[in-house]
C-alpha cells in the first residue's frame, strides 16, 4: 500500500478520535446548560380503580440493568428530601371529588361465558431454562465491550453457510472482518496482520495458551455464538489482546434432544458426530406460563434440576493439513482428528450457579511430502526417495473449566477454576529427515496449566457500574528435543562422521498473574466512558511487568448511530514452551549447527494501540406484527480504523523440518489499518461483507538471532545477510495481508422445515441456500519477506433441506462444495521469515451431510 494511502487512515483516524471528543463535550456542555426540567407533581392517592402501568423501559445497553432486590421496597428509593440530582417534587393541595351519583343496578342475568384454556405449564427444561437465562444475561455484566468492534456469528449463521457446524471455528473465523487466512503450520489464521496473540474464552472464562499445533480443539456444535472482539480492549482483558474470541455455548440444547449425523466427500472425509442436551432432577411443581422468564427468587425457590449437554465428532481425511503442491490429492496426508465436549450447570440457590466446561481433543497427523526434495550436502553419494519420507505428528489437548457464579441485586460476580493440558509429538523419519535436512528431530512439547480467575460488578448508581477481578495461573512446560546430526565443519560429504543423537532438553514451572479495575461512566444519556488500570506480571523464562492504562469512550448522537474511540496500553507475554531456550553450542561442529549465533532471551511485548470507528444500523421498514423482529430489514455498516506501535514485537514461525512453532523478538513494529463490515438481514434472509486494508511492520531482531542467517550475503538484499538487512530496514512481517475481504449469504425458504407431505420441489419449504467467500492480496514471501503471494478468491456453496419426519423431528441433508470454480492459489511458497514448507488452498471438493435430530 502507498504511504499516501496510510496517511489518509491516520487522518481518518484523528478526525473520528477529534469528533467523538467533540460531540462528547457538547453534550456534557448541553446538558448543564439546559434549563432545569418541569417539576415532577405528586398527587395523592385516589380512590380510582386501579390501571396496570406498563413496565420501564430496559435501560441502555451500555448500561447494565440493575436487578429488582427480592422484598417490595426498591433498594434504590430516594431518601427522605431532595437527595442530589433528584427533581424536586411538588405536593398540591388534596382534592375531594363527588362523583356522579350511581343508578340503580340492573338485575344480574345468567349467562354463559366461555372459559379460557388454561396456559400450559412449564417443562422442567423450561423452568431450567429460564433460571438459566436469567444467570446467562447477569453474567454479561461482568464483562463490557464498550469503545471497542464486535462482530457476531450466531449458530444459525454457522448451520445456514458452507459445511455448516462441520466446518472448524478457525475456517469460521475467516468470515469476520480483519481475519485472514494462513496454513495450519503458521497457526491458521491472523487478525489484524498480527501473529497469534489471540485469547478464547469460553462462558467468560479465558481459556489459558497451550501448545500450537495443527488440529482445532473447539467444535463449532458447541457455539451458541462466538464473538470477535477487537480494538482498544477494556482493562479486564490481558495477556492475549489482538483479538478476544468470545464463545457462548448454546442455550436451545437442554431440552433433552440431540443430533446425529454424517458428513463426508472429496480427500475420503469422514466425519460423523453426535450431541445431546438435557434438564435431570427438576424438583419444581408445574407453574403456569405467564410469559417472561424471571431471576430466580427466593420465596418459593425450587431445585431446578441440572442442564447437560454433550458433543463428540471424529474426522478422517486424506488431507490433513495444506497440500504442498498444487495437485487434487496430497502425498502421506492422512489424519485423524476427535473431539469431545461437556457443559453442565445447576443452582446452589437462588442465587449462584455452578458451572462445568470439559473438552478434549486427540489429532494425528502425517505430514505431507513434495517429489524430488534434494539431499543434504553431506551426503553426496546417497539417494533417497522424498516421496516416501515417513513424518507424523500427535495432538492430545484436554481442558476444563469449572464456574461458581452469584447475582444479587446490584452485583454479579463469578470466580472459575480453569485447567489446560497439551501434548505435541513430532516424529521425524529418522533416516530420510538426515538424509534431506542433515538432522532428523524427535520434539515433544507439553504444557499443564492451572489457574484462578475472578470477575465482579457492581452498580454503584445509574452512572457508574464499577468492575474489578484478578487471575492467577501456574504452568508447567516441558521442551524435550532429540536430534540425530552427523559430525562435520565443512559438511559437504568430505568430513563426514557417524551419526549421533544431541539431546536439549527443557522444563520451567512458570507464573503469569493480572488485577484490574475499571469504572464504566454514563456521562450523559449518549455519552459513556469506560476507564481502568490493569497491572500484569510474569515469571517465565523471563521476568517483568507492566501498569496498563485503557480508556474507550461510546457515543451515540442518534438512536442507530454509535461512534466509538480508545486507548489501551498492553502487555503480552510470549507463549512459554515456544520461548524456551535453546543450548545451540550442543550442535556445534555438526550438521545441526545453526547459521549463526545469538540466544538472547523472548520478551514480553509491550505496546501502545489506539481504536476508533462508527457504526450505522439503518432499518428500513417494520410491520405490527408478534415477529416484528423477523420482517424488519436492517443494514448494518460500520468502519474501524486502528494504529499500534509495539516495543519488542513478537512473532515466530517454523525454522527446522519439524513443523513446531519458535518465538523471537523485533525490537520495534508496528501495526495499522481500517477495516469496512456490512450485513443486512431481512426476515429469512442474511448477507454480509468485509473489506480490510492493513500492514504489520518491524525492524531488529532481538531474540533467538540464532534462527535467522547472519552468514549467506543475498544478491536481492543488496548483499546483506537476512539478519543483517532485518536490522537495517524495516520490513514486513510474514503473516502480512495488504487487503483481507469475504463475504457471504444465506437464505432459508418458508423458514422451516417442509411439512409431512410437503413436497420440496414445489414449495421450497425448508429449503437453505447459501455461499460464502473469501479474498487475500497474499501473504509475503522471499528472502526478508520482500516478495508477495499471488491474489486469489476462494468460493463455496451449499444447499440443505430440513425434510419432516413422522416423530416431528426433521431430518436434514445437505451438499456443500468447497473451491467451487477449483481456484489453484499458493498460501505460503516455503520462502519467507519462519517458513520453511509450501502450502496449498484446497482445491475443488464435493461433500454430503445428513442429520437426524433426537
Amino acid at each position: 500500500m502507498s504511504a499516501h494511502s496510510y496517511q489518509v487512515c491516520r487522518v481518518i483516524l484523528v478526525f473520528l478520535l477529534a469528533l467523538i471528543a467533540w460531540a462528547g463535550c457538547y453534550d456534557l456542555v448541553s446538558a448543564q446548560d439546559s434549563s432545569p426540567a418541569t417539576p415532577q407533581v405528586a398527587f395523592p392517592p385516589a380512590a380510582t380503580p386501579q390501571v396496570t402501568t406498563p413496565p420501564s423501559a430496559a435501560p441502555p445497553e451500555s448500561t447494565p440493568p440493575i436487578a429488582a432486590p427480592q422484598n417490595s421496597t426498591p433498594s434504590n428509593a430516594a431518601p427522605a428530601g431532595n437527595p442530589q440530582g433528584a427533581s424536586p417534587q411538588v405536593a398540591l393541595p388534596e382534592f375531594t371529588v363527588t362523583g356522579q351519583k350511581q343508578s340503580p343496578k340492573p338485575r344480574r342475568t345468567t349467562t354463559r361465558t366461555a372459559t379460557a384454556p388454561a396456559a400450559a405449564a412449564p417443562t422442567a427444561e423450561q423452568q431450567a431454562a429460564a433460571k438459566n437465562q436469567a444467570f446467562d444475561e447477569s453474567r454479561s455484566h461482568l464483562y463490557t465491550t464498550i469503545g471497542t468492534t464486535s462482530d457476531t456469528i450466531s449458530h444459525d449463521t454457522i448451520e445456514a453457510l458452507p459445511q455448516g457446524t462441520n466446518t472448524t471455528v478457525e475456517k469460521a473465523l475467516l468470515q469476520a472482518p480483519g481475519v485472514s487466512q494462513d496454513s495450519a503450520a503458521s497457526g491458521s489464521l491472523h487478525i489484524r496482520n498480527d501473529h497469534a496473540n489471540v485469547q478464547f474464552r469460553i462462558n467468560g472464562v479465558m481459556l489459558p495458551d497451550g501448545v500450537t499445533g495443527f488440529g482445532s480443539i473447539f467444535d463449532t456444535d458447541l457455539i451458541g455464538n462466538m464473538s470477535l472482539v477487537t480494538g482498544a480492549l477494556p482493562a479486564e482483558f490481558g495477556m492475549r489482546t489482538v483479538g478476544l474470541i468470545d464463545i457462548t455455548t448454546r442455550a436451545d440444547a437442554f431440552n433433552n434432544s440431540g443430533t446425529v449425523s454424517y458428513y463426508g466427500g472429496s480427500r475420503g472425509t469422514i466425519e460423523p458426530s453426535f450431541d445431546y442436551g438435557g434438564t435431570i432432577g427438576n424438583e419444581c411443581p408445574a407453574t403456569t406460563a405467564t410469559g417472561v422468564a424471571k431471576a430466580p427468587s427466593s420465596s418459593n425457590w425450587c431445585f431446578p434440576g441440572v442442564q447437560y449437554f454433550f458433543s463428540g465428532r471424529y474426522l478422517q481425511t486424506t488431507e490433513g493439513i495444506e497440500n504442498p503442491l498444487p495437485t487434487l490429492n496430497a502425498i502421506h496426508d492422512f489424519s485423524q482428528q476427535e473431539k469431545g465436549f461437556g457443559y453442565m450447570s445447576t443452582f446452589v440457590d437462588p442465587s449462584t450457579r455452578l458451572s462445568l466446561i470439559t473438552g478434549t481433543s486427540y489429532n494425528t497427523f502425517q505430514i505431507p511430502n513434495v517429489p524430488g526434495a534434494a539431499l543434504y550436502p553431506a551426503f553426496p553419494a546417497a539417494t533417497f526417495n522424498s516421496t516416501t519420507l515417513n513424518e507424523n505428528q500427535t495432538e492430545f489437548t484436554q481442558y476444563g473449566v469449572l464456574a461458581l457464579q452469584r447475582s444479587t441485586p446490584g452485583f454479579d460476580g463469578q470466580i472459575s477454576y480453569f485447567t489446560r493440558y497439551d501434548n505435541l509429538h513430532f516424529m521425524p523419519d529418522p533416516t530420510g529427515d538426515l538424509l534431506l535436512n542433515g538432522i532428523a528431530s524427535d520434539i515433544s512439547r507439553q504444557a499443564y496449566t492451572n489457574g484462578i480467575q475472578g470477575d465482579g460488578s457492581y452498580v454503584l448508581n445509574a452512572a457508574h457500574t464499577l468492575r474489578a477481578g484478578f487471575t492467577v495461573s501456574a504452568e508447567k512446560a516441558w521442551v524435550d528435543n532429540s536430534s540425530t546430526v552427523v559430525p562435520c565443519m565443512a559438511c559437504d560429504g568430505t568430513d563426514t562422521g557417524t551419526p549421533q543423537t544431541i539431546s536439549d532438553d527443557v522444563a520451567k514451572l512458570g507464573w503469569l498473574a493480572g488485577v484490574y479495575v475499571q469504572d464504566e461512566w454514563k456521562i450523559t444519556n449518549q455519552l459513556t466512558m469506560n476507564a481502568g488500570l490493569r497491572f500484569d506480571q510474569m515469571w517465565e523464562f523471563t521476568d517483568a511487568n507492566q501498569l496498563s492504562p485503557r480508556v474507550s469512550f461510546t457515543y451515540k448522537p442518534f438512536e442507530y448511530t454509535t461512534l466509538h474511540a480508545g486507548y489501551a496500553r498492553y502487555f503480552t507475554p510470549p507463549v512459554m514452551v515456544e520461548a524456551a531456550p535453546a543450548n545451540i553450542a550442543l550442535f556445534t561442529g555438526t550438521s545441526g549447527a545453526p547459521a549463526s549465533g545469538g540466544t538472547d532471551p523472548v520478551l514480553p511485548e509491550r505496546s501502545h494501540y489506539f481504536d476508533a470507528g462508527v457504526d450505522q444500523k439503518i432499518p428500513f421498514q417494520c410491520y405490527t406484527s408478534s415477529s416484528a423482529a423477523k420482517v424488519c430489514p436492517t443494514l448494518d455498516l460500520g468502519v474501524d480504523a486502528y494504529y499500534k506501535i509495539a516495543t519488542d514485537l513478537i512473532d515466530n514461525g517454523n525454522f527446522g523440518q519439524a513443523l513446531v512453532l519458535s518465538a523471537f523478538n523485533y525490537a520495534k513494529g508496528y501495526v495499522e489499518g481500517i477495516e469496512f463490515s456490512g450485513k443486512y438481514t431481512a426476515g429469512n434472509f442474511q448477507a454480509y461483507a468485509n473489506l480490510a486494508v492493513s500492514q504489520e511492520r518491524a525492524t531488529d531482531v532481538v531474540s533467538n538471532q540464532y534462527l535467522f542467517d547472519n552468514v549467506t550475503p543475498l544478491a536481492d538484499l543488496g548483499g546483506l545477510t537476512e539478519l543483517q538487512y532485518i536490522d537495517s530496514h524495516w520490513i514486513y512481517t510474514d503473516h502480512t495481508q495488504i487487503v483481507t475481504g469475504s463475504a457471504g449469504a444465506a437464505y432459508k425458504f418458508c423458514g422451516r422445515p417442509s411439512y409431512a407431505g410437503e413436497t420440496w420441489w414445489d414449495s421450497l419449504c425448508g429449503t437453505t441456500v447459501s455461499a460464502d467467500m473469501i479474498y487475500g492480496s497474499g501473504l509475503r514471501t522471499g528472502d526478508a519477506n520482500i516478495g508477495t503471494e499471488a491474489p486469489y478468491a476462494q468460493f463455496n456453496t451449499s444447499i440443505a433441506h430440513e425434510f419432516a419426519m413422522p416423530d416431528g423431528k426433521p431430518l436434514t441433508v445437505r451438499f456443500d462444495v468447497v473451491n467451487l470454480l477449483d481456484t489453484v492459489y499458493q498460501i505460503r511458497s516455503g520462502t519467507g521469515i519462519g517458513v520453511f514448507a509450501p502450502q496449498y488452498g484446497p482445491r475443488r471438493g464435493y461433500f454430503v451431510g445428513v442429520s437426524k435430530k433426537l
